[in-house]
């Protein structure tokens, strides 16, 4: 094996900041299942922006359902990322916001927009996920 075949093997075992990345983690596992579950990294990234109540969610995702919102939810805030507050008075009115622990998915939200405006292309299918400011680089 050549050196650079070595360092490359070594790399992809320790990850890019050196941290073991081989085998299975069960909890890192549940943390991709959880996010990756259709809709939820929408809502998890539309809440980063602070409190919103289940029509300004459903408004802010085009293509969500209310059936489909209203199980994430209940989803997140059994994971006690997101806080559901019932808001009282004329109109009793429900918000949603994160918690400590889903403020702290934002940078990682972040960092994973980031990666697809520069390296995935916008769906063809129309807005869903369609970029403002035109197709993704090559």
């Amino acid at each position: 094996m050549s050196s650079s075949q070595a360092t490359t093997r070594k790399h992809r075992r320790s990850g890019a900041h050196g941290r073991d990345l081989s085998g299975f983690c069960p909890r890192f596992h549940h943390a991709v299942e959880l996010i990756g579950r259709r809709w939820t990294g929408a809502i998890v990234r539309a809440l980063c922006g602070g409190p919103l109540r289940f029509n300004e969610l459903l408004s802010t995702i085009p293509g969500l359902s209310d059936r489909l919102l209203t199980e994430r939810l209940r989803e997140l805030e059994r994971e006690h990322i997101v806080l559901r507050v019932v808001v009282s008075g004329p109109p009793v009115r429900v918000q949603y916001s994160l918690t400590e622990r889903g403020i702290e998915l934002e940078p990682i939200v972040r960092a994973l927009g980031e990666w697809a405006e520069r390296h995935v292309s916008a769906p063809a299918n129309g807005a869903r996920g369609k970029r403002r400011d035109g197709p993704a680089p090559s």
